[in-house]
């Protein structure tokens, strides 16, 4: 697999998937009309990718500074599918960047590790 960009819009992140150097990014705000549709061919690209992992490094990083609750849906289905492939024998690291200020993101972070323990958490406060 190659990568996987798209550019960020006034309501849906970067997506920056670089599966050959198996860096995964999402940056900027999601709240897109239909999160389904958006992050639909993102989560089966990635999950074929995962699927493809034998005991191997993953870096995953998440800078959001907004998102909505249908795509706290689809962020938790992202989250569960690299939790699996951690499961599976892989290092999953995630680093949960946030602005040093927002409690709710960081605290939604804290959840996701919580939640999949599998997953390598750091957490990463960044000056507004």
């Amino acid at each position: 697999m190659n990568q996987l960009y798209l550019a960020s819009t006034s309501n849906t992140p970067e997506v920056d998937f670089d599966f050959p150097t198996r860096r995964l990014m999402l940056k900027g705000e999601s709240y897109p009309e239909s999160a389904a549709a958006f992050y639909g061919d993102i989560l089966s690209q990635t999950a074929e990718f995962l699927g493809s992992l034998k005991n191997e490094d993953l870096q995953v990083i998440v800078q959001l500074n907004y998102f909505n609750s249908s795509s706290t849906k689809m962020l938790f289905s992202f989250f569960d599918r690299l939790n699996q492939a951690a499961e599976a024998g892989n290092r999953i690291m995630l680093d949960w960047h946030h602005d040093v200020d927002d409690e709710t993101i960081l605290e939604f972070g804290l959840e996701v590790a919580e939640d999949f323990p599998a997953i390598e958490f750091h957490a990463h406060a960044l000056e507004s």
